[in-house]
C-alpha cells in the first residue's frame, strides 16, 4: 500500500509539471519539426550547368611540302573542294558566308602586312577577334591556314585532309559556314601563296537557354540566402527566449514556422526552374557538337 502511494504521488507529481510546462514543451517540439529544412545538395551555382563555352578549333598552320612552278588558288575552287571532301564522307555542304569570307581575308591580309604565319597575330589578334570585326556571332569557329605555292585548289585541300588537325575541320558535323580567302604576296623574301579557311556554326543555328530563366533562378537565391538569415537570426532569438511559453514565445515561433513555409516552397520552386534551365543548356550543348 505504501509503495503503492509513492507511485501515485510521483505520478501527480509529472502529471503537473507537465500542465505547468504545456506551452514549453508543444512550442520546442513545433520548433524541432520546423527545424526540418530542406538541404540544397549544393550551391545553385554548381547546380546550374556549366555555360558552354565557345568553341574554336585552330589546328598548327601547314606549309607546302612541294614548291610548284605555276601555283594558282581560287577562293571558289577551294571551297567546292572542301565541299567535295565532305560530300563524299557523308556531311552536309557548307554554305559560303559573306561575314567569314571576310573575316579570313582580313587573316590572310593581316600575315602578309605582319610577316608572320600563325593563327595568333603579333598583337595577339586570333580569329574570335577577327569574327567579330566581321560582325559574325558564333557558336563554334575553326581556322585552317597554308603556306606555299600549292599547285591549285584541289592540291592545297589534299594537303589540309592529309593532316588530322585540319581535315577535323573540314570534315566537323558541328560547322554550317565557310569563307575562304587565298593571295599571293611577299613573305619571308619570297612570292608565295597563302590560304585561309574559316569555319563557323552562328549563333542562330542553336536554340539558346532562356537568360531571363536564369536571372529568376539568381532571384530566387538572393531571396532564400535572405530568408536563411532571418531564420537563423530568429531560431537563435527562440532558443534564448526564457521562459518558452506566453505570448512573446509563441509569436516568435510562429513567425519562424511562417518563414520556414516560404523558404521550402522557394527552394521547391527554384529547383524546378534549375532542372528546366538544365535541360535547356543540354540540348543547346546537343546542337553545338552537332546534335551527336
Amino acid at each position: 500500500m505504501k509503495k503503492f502511494k509513492i507511485l501515485f504521488l510521483v505520478f501527480i507529481i509529472f502529471l503537473g509539471g507537465f500542465l505547468f510546462f504545456r506551452d514549453e514543451i508543444l512550442n520546442l517540439y513545433q520548433l524541432k519539426l520546423s527545424l526540418r529544412l530542406p538541404q540544397i545538395e549544393k550551391e545553385i551555382a554548381d547546380l546550374l550547368a556549366k555555360e558552354t563555352e565557345k568553341i574554336i578549333s585552330t589546328p598548327p598552320p601547314l606549309r607546302a611540302d612541294k614548291e610548284a612552278p605555276e601555283a594558282f588558288l581560287t577562293q571558289t575552287g577551294v571551297i567546292e573542294e572542301t565541299n567535295s571532301q565532305r560530300e563524299k564522307y557523308g556531311l552536309p555542304l557548307l554554305n559560303k558566308s559573306s561575314k567569314l569570307n571576310l573575316s579570313a581575308e582580313l587573316k590572310l591580309q593581316d600575315m602578309f602586312q605582319n610577316q608572320y604565319f600563325g593563327h595568333q597575330s603579333p598583337g595577339g589578334e586570333g580569329i574570335a577577334d577577327l569574327a567579330e570585326k566581321s560582325a559574325y556571332e558564333f557558336l563554334a569557329i575553326g581556322e585552317n591556314l597554308a603556306l606555299g605555292n600549292f599547285q591549285n585548289d584541289k592540291a592545297l585541300v589534299d594537303g589540309w585532309m592529309a593532316s588530322p588537325g585540319h581535315r577535323a575541320n573540314i570534315l566537323s558535323s558541328s560547322y554550317q559556314e565557310i569563307g575562304v580567302a587565298v593571295g599571293k604576296g611577299i613573305f619571308e623574301g619570297k612570292t608565295t601563296w597563302l590560304a585561309v579557311q574559316h569555319f563557323g556554326l552562328p549563333l542562330s543555328a542553336c536554340p539558346q537557354p532562356d537568360l531571363s530563366l536564369k536571372e529568376e533562378i539568381n532571384e530566387n537565391q538572393k531571396q532564400i540566402l535572405e530568408l536563411q538569415g532571418k531564420l537563423a537570426v530568429l531560431e537563435a532569438e527562440i532558443r534564448m527566449t526564457i521562459p518558452k511559453r506566453g505570448e512573446e514565445y509563441n509569436q516568435k515561433v510562429e513567425e519562424y514556422n511562417a518563414l520556414v513555409l516560404q523558404y521550402n516552397a522557394l527552394v521547391e520552386e527554384n529547383k524546378i526552374l534549375i532542372d528546366k534551365y538544365n535541360n535547356q543548356v543540354s540540348l543547346f550543348n546537343q546542337c553545338l557538337v552537332g546534335g551527336e
